[in-house]
């Protein structure tokens, strides 16, 4: 281990983790080297495993990726990008991508090695993600398009081959409504909050007024009534900006400062053979990692799905549909029928913690240059004084930077015996998971009325105009947050016993939505369980569309999220057989095995990311709920 501690892969990491440092001016960097998603959390940065495999044209990828992370610590202010940010998903999605375009610009347009680096990332990037000659605009992501051009005016580079045909699309109607826009951002580079404002002002012209929100411009213009009402708004501001900063100095410490001259570290970037990958795309809160655009990003399902109107459909918390004495009355009424099972599913849970637990065992990279001091190898210092200190550093735990959602089928036929035992099952996993430091999202999916709400007698009352599509009011629940101690979230859960809570079921966007909520985490690792006991179900939708028209919406819902997602996706099914739609699934014929199917889904999962640590999540982007 000590002689490939000095190979090139070494030496080549040892190089990139200096030049990411001095790039980004950050010498609190760590950087580390895995199978996991790339990705950049404050100071923290992960990157692809480098071995002796990785080909030049890898390397060249690699550098551009590094180069694109290193740059967007540099030259980008989470404060300002949150203050522009629009409210709109869409608009998000394509302001995300411009202040990309922004920082990797910069970079280009300073460091000609630079350039090449992220001119071999995009080429890479886009011929991963383009599989087959684009027709329409539909096919092909607006941000995409635009932030290829955006980079087009900034460093006079043509996109690259892999997506010449996607930003032609776009380009005769991107020019004619925000050239004048594209041609003014040149001028404003350098001002992230001037480029900002006149990204919005693009966003407008392209016909996304109506998802910029309000205009934090307009909000700083109206002075406060009297001076004290100001005193009090600095002082809020004061106090935010103070928890940012005790924020940002908790983060963990990066590693030392290399011996290494920021020179040394500046002729990397032009050298062809010693640079590292990194993707990113942000989230749209400034506190979440950035990673890369990927493939799905504006996947609206427009070709056949749509919705008549979602004016009427709720997100809501659970203690926000019934008084807290009613929660709590439901909740001892949920403990009272399950006592008897309650045991049987509290063994499975400590048998699955007891699996967990011993992956938790310690282990550690012997033979290194830093971390902390090896005492075990010390000997060899006295029998050969000049033979070099050991280090050594642990690794980490493959499950600890992990979040589960349990997403919860809340329609009628699961009422009775079926949602009190997925209830219970949902309280106790939680719990268990909790205690290994595992978070978990407990959601539920149903509707807010029979056969069509509020947006069917809109329907009505339109004139019933032809192929409405989905036809009912939306709600999704949240029993508990990821973030949220479980018992403080365990009352909630009594409200699946509450009467005329279950309805009817849309499955398709229920995933989506739960699917969106786990982009959003900061959790390398996040796995999506879907617990239902049928096919997707809404007689107002189903009696104005096709039969199968729910049902179609799924299969293509999951087969996305299968195969672009890093969401993990399992399923199952309380005597409905869930496999002839997920990949990875299992069906129960009672409800009362229901326990035992999660607890040995998730081991296996977590068995086999241990026993497989290369096996690498495919890799996707944010859904949009379409409507």
């Amino acid at each position: 281990m000590a002689q490939d501690r000095d190979g090139p892969a070494d030496n080549f990491k040892r190089a990139l983790t200096l030049a990411m440092k001095t790039i980004a001016d950050e010498p609190e960097l760590t950087v580390s080297f895995g199978a996991e998603t790339p990705g950049l959390t404050d100071k923290r940065a992960r990157l692809p495993q480098v071995g002796k495999d990785t080909t030049t044209a890898d390397i060249a990828v690699t550098r551009g990726l590094s180069d694109a992370m290193a740059m967007r610590l540099a030259n980008h202010n989470k404060q300002v990008h949150a203050r522009y940010l629009p409210a709109g998903q869409h608009a998000r999605s394509v302001y995300e991508a411009v202040e990309q375009a922004r920082v990797e610009s910069l970079g280009a347009r300073a460091m000609p090695g630079m350039a090449d680096n992220l001119d071999a990332m995009l080429q890479k990037r886009f011929s991963d993600k383009i599989t087959g000659p684009l027709q329409k605009r539909e096919d092909a992501p607006l941000e995409d398009a635009l932030a290829l051009m955006v980079r087009e005016r900034l460093t006079g580079e043509a996109p690259p081959d892999s997506a010449r045909q996607l930003v032609e699309l776009w380009r005769p109607w991107i020019e004619e409504k925000a050239g004048e826009k594209l041609d003014g951002l040149d001028q404003v580079i350098h001002d992230q909050t001037a480029f900002s404002r006149l990204t919005r002002d693009m966003l407008a012209d392209l016909d996304m007024s109506d998802e910029l929100g309000h205009d934090p411009d307009q909000t700083d213009e109206q002075e406060p009534e009297d001076e004290d009402a100001e005193g009090e708004q600095e002082q809020q501001e004061t106090g935010k900006e103070e928890a940012e900063t005790s924020t940002s100095e908790d983060m963990e410490q990066g590693e030392a400062d290399d011996d290494q001259t920021m020179e040394e570290a500046m002729e990397m970037d032009g050298s062809e053979d010693n640079m590292d990958e990194m993707q990113g795309e942000e989230e749209p809160e400034g506190d979440q990692p950035w990673r890369p655009e990927l493939p799905f990003a504006s996947m609206t399902n427009d070709k056949f799905y749509k919705v008549y109107t979602n004016q009427f459909d709720e997100t809501v918390e659970a203690d926000e549909l019934c008084d807290a004495e009613e929660l709590t009355r439901l909740r001892n009424y949920l403990d009272k029928q399950l006592s008897s099972l309650q045991g049987v599913v509290a063994r499975l849970a400590n048998r699955l913690q007891r699996r967990l637990m011993a992956q938790q065992n310690r282990s550690w990279d012997f033979d290194l240059e830093e971390g902390l001091l090896d005492a075990a190898r010390l000997y060899r210092v006295v029998i050969d004084p000049m033979h070099a200190l050991s280090f050594k550093v642990e690794q980490d735990t493959n499950f600890r930077d992990t979040v589960v959602t349990l997403l919860l089928d809340n329609s009628g036929s699961m009422r009775g015996r079926p949602i009190t035992v997925a209830a219970t099952c949902a309280d106790i996993l939680a719990r268990t998971l909790e205690r290994c430091g595992v978070k978990v999202e407990i959601l539920g999916f149903t509707t807010r009325a029979w056969k069509g709400g509020q947006a069917r007698e809109k329907w009505l009352a339109d004139g019933k105009p032809p192929n409405p599509g989905r036809l009912n009011d939306l709600r999704h629940i949240i029993y508990k947050s990821a973030d949220q101690p479980w018992r403080r979230a365990r009352r909630n859960l009594g409200l699946m016993m509450r009467e005329g809570l279950l309805k009817e079921n849309i499955d398709g966007e229920a995933l989506i939505w739960a699917h969106n909520r786990l982009l959003g985490r900061t959790e390398q690792r996040r796995i999506l369980m879907v617990i239902s006991d049928g096919a997707p179900v809404d007689d107002s939708t189903l009696s104005v569309n096709s039969g199968n028209y729910l049902e179609k919406h799924l299969r293509q819902v999951i087969a996305e999220i299968e195969n672009h997602s890093p969401i993990e996706l399992i399923a199952i099914g309380i005597g409905h057989d869930v496999t002839r739609y997920y990949k990875r699934a299992v069906t129960i014929v009672d409800a009362e095995e229901l326990g035992g199917a999660m607890t040995e889904k998730l081991a296996e999962l977590f068995e086999e990311r241990q026993n497989a640590p290369g096996a690498g999540a495919p890799r996707g982007g944010r859904m949009r709920r379409t409507g």
